[in-house]
């Protein structure tokens, strides 16, 4: 049995971005840009108005005031989008200008309209004008050639916005992992179906793959296996050349009909470790299969309660596949938050217990959930966090500092 922080490293040294390939502007987000990405325009591409107003040259407005206007007698519109190549501004006179159109060579400054009083063919400007107030120069943000966003950054739909300034259609991204999801069990049945004595709904495949949907993963295979060796090894083997990620839930214990380690085992599924010093979640199994392709497989076999299997999940799968979309970051997140409630706790294993966060009078306040149990799942679907209690801590008093961890999938 080993420690989480080990167990982490250890699916973290198994787990490599997967190779790039070219995503569509409008399917990228949520991917993990594989290449930098360059501009091959200056930003902004042309000198342009911040507002709208109107171009002056800075001597013309020399000492104008809103008690002492001077006259400027207006030439023109520019319009967003013109073309101003021929567009000339003398000396005494005016151009009104809207937000984002072209400035033509001869304007220094651009005065906002809230400052100025248009009459007919003149305009009444009521304060000076500083060189180059109101326009946004060409290359001010970025130059051709410039880099503009890092290898490793997620898409975003900031990112988005920025990938099709700079003109892009197409991206280069990490693949996305291909997942399977083997849920074992002869008591689980699907959710709809009438339930015969000793029988239960099945959850913990519609709460792995909603949670693979919010990461955003959509290649997820599901399949429910009857406890039966046979069945369960076969339904292994057929998973694991197709799947980037395998993910068993249930089996991985010691029980009479816990047959997913064994199968692994039959399959050549090496074991990097199995068991961690965790509550919920100490029963489980991590492994790679060796592909002919070169293309391992990485192998979890997560306990079946449901608290534990999605527990387990945010420590140890997500961040397995994070990395393996590119993610460059894959710490925890999480924060020191003031404790609401007394906590006891029994030393020997590190707990992590549902809670949730709030903000009172500025301050991050967390107090656990009730039903604690890794089968209570009312908890978890209350909880936005995780709090971690050492194993050797025998438990915190209402007003001390806790390390929360957030419970995010995205």
């Amino acid at each position: 049995m080993i420690e989480l922080d080990e167990a982490r490293s250890a699916v973290l040294d198994h787990a490599a971005p997967l190779p790039a390939t070219k995503a569509a502007l409008e399917s990228a987000l949520g991917c993990v840009l594989a290449m930098p990405v360059c501009t091959t325009l200056d930003l902004p591409s042309f000198d342009n108005s911040a507002v709208d107003g109107f171009g002056v040259q800075v001597d013309d407005v020399a000492g104008a005031s809103e008690g002492s206007p001077i006259r400027l007698e207006l030439t023109g519109t520019v319009r967003a989008g013109e073309d101003v190549s021929g567009v000339a501004l003398s000396k005494g006179k005016a151009l009104k200008i809207m937000t984002g159109a072209p400035v033509p060579a001869d304007v220094e400054a651009v005065i906002m309209r809230e400052y100025c009083r248009e009459e007919g063919e003149f305009v009444h400007i009521q304060r000076p004008a500083k060189p180059g107030e109101n326009i946004r120069r060409k290359g001010e943000e970025f130059q051709h050639g410039q880099q503009v966003l890092d290898a490793g950054t997620r898409v975003t739909p900031a990112v988005v916005g920025m990938l099709a300034t700079v003109g892009l259609t197409e991206v280069e991204v990490h693949r996305k992992p291909r997942v399977a999801v083997l849920v074992t069990g002869d008591e689980l049945v699907k959710p709809g179906t009438a339930l015969q004595p000793g029988q239960i709904y099945e959850s913990n495949s519609f709460a792995l793959a909603a949670i693979l949907r919010e990461m955003g993963i959509d290649d997820v295979q599901l399949l429910h296996l009857r406890d039966e060796r046979a069945v369960i090894t076969e339904g292994i083997r057929e998973s694991l050349d197709d799947s980037d990620i395998l993910i068993t839930v249930g089996g991985v214990s010691v029980g009479d009909f816990d047959y997913v380690k064994q199968a692994m085992a039959d399959l050549g599924v090496e074991q990097i470790f199995w068991k961690i010093n965790m509550k919920p979640g100490k029963p489980n199994f991590v492994g790679v299969y060796r592909k002919e392709s070169g293309a391992d497989t990485l192998v979890f076999g997560l306990p079946g309660n449901p608290v534990s299997a999605q527990v387990s999940f945010h420590h140890l799968v997500k961040p397995a596949i994070l990395k393996m979309i590119g993610v460059a970051n894959v710490d925890r997140q999480g924060l020191l938050a003031e404790l609401a409630t007394d906590i006891q706790h029994k030393p020997g294993r590190r707990e992590f217990l549902r809670g949730v966060l709030e903000t009172k009078q500025g301050r991050p306040v967390v107090r656990p959930v009730s039903g604690q149990g890794s089968h209570m799942q009312g908890g978890l679907a209350k909880a936005n966090c995780l709090i971690d209690v050492p194993p050797d801590c025998p438990g915190f008093k209402q007003g001390d500092q806790v390390f929360v961890e957030l419970l995010t999938w995205r």
